[in-house]
């Protein structure tokens, strides 16, 4: 079993999908997303998301794990929407109170700008979802193949999915640092002091940097050795073919995207 790029082996509707109907479903999403005015627009599609996550045979827990590495953006981005994005309904006006010097009176939280703040959140968690998703119910070598097989150069393909196999190296190799430090009683990253917690980052990402550096000679060489990037046609242990389900699953995406768009505009 792969278990590279934070793929998890099934059996679900979702894993049995061709690879190119995934790829073409998180490119799809990734435009039709970001043009929805409307939140309970936007709240439908995550739910929808989230029901393609049920039938998946995914386990909820792997959602949540994404959903707390998401938390602190979703926070971030929220706060400054509504904070910042005009409005005449105002909920909290001034934002400072009068009696703080030099910015005393500014800011305010307008009904609009809570709304709008939603809406971002809403279509960010989305598309968020439907792009791990499509990561988690896909092995590493069937996405390259699709991203291949869609027409794209083999060089380019292998290039995104190696930046995907990275993601979670990177953060097992941090997590070991972090051990590391522990065990030679640094204990900055436990603090609930987030301004100490950012003091010893720099100590973190110094090896981390240094590790993935050597990591990108190793595999230079080892692609160089094999011949990468040599011309000709490639072949495949495993090939692709697109099925009946495939097709169905095209067409129901295709109606549902279509009935988005209707009700969007």
């Amino acid at each position: 079993m792969d278990y590279s790029a934070g793929y998890y082996p099934g059996h679900g509707f979702f894993h049995r999908l061709d690879p190119r109907v995934k790829i073409a479903l998180m490119a799809i999403l990734t435009i039709i997303v970001p043009l929805v005015r409307h939140v309970y627009i936007a709240v439908a599609m995550l739910l929808t998301v989230v029901v393609l996550w049920c039938i998946s045979g995914l386990p909820l827990r792997i959602m949540g794990g994404y959903l707390k590495m998401l938390r602190g953006i979703i926070a971030f981005l929220f706060v400054v929407q509504a904070i910042l994005h005009p409005g005449e309904v105002a909920l909290i006006d001034p934002l400072i109170p009068p009696s703080v010097p030099l910015i005393g009176g500014k800011g305010s939280v307008t009904m609009e700008g809570l709304l709008f703040a939603a809406l971002i959140t809403v279509r960010l968690l989305a598309l968020a979802l439907a792009f791990f998703l499509v990561t988690v119910t896909t092995p590493i070598h069937l996405f390259t193949l699709g991203l291949v097989r869609l027409g794209l150069p083999y060089q380019l393909a292998y290039t995104i999915t190696t930046a995907f196999n990275l993601v979670p190296t990177l953060q097992a190799e941090a997590k070991l640092i972090m051990d590391a430090q522990r065990l030679r009683a640094f204990s900055a990253f436990e603090q609930r002091n987030p301004l100490a917690r950012m003091k010893a980052y720099p100590l973190l990402l110094t090896p981390l940097v240094i590790g993935a550096m050597r990591r990108a000679q190793l595999m230079a060489v080892a692609m160089e050795s094999r011949g990468f990037g040599s011309e000709g046609e490639r072949t495949y242990i495993e090939d692709i073919a697109m099925e009946t389900k495939d097709w169905v699953f095209v067409g129901l995406t295709t109606l549902y995207c279509v009935a988005v768009l209707a009700v969007n505009f």
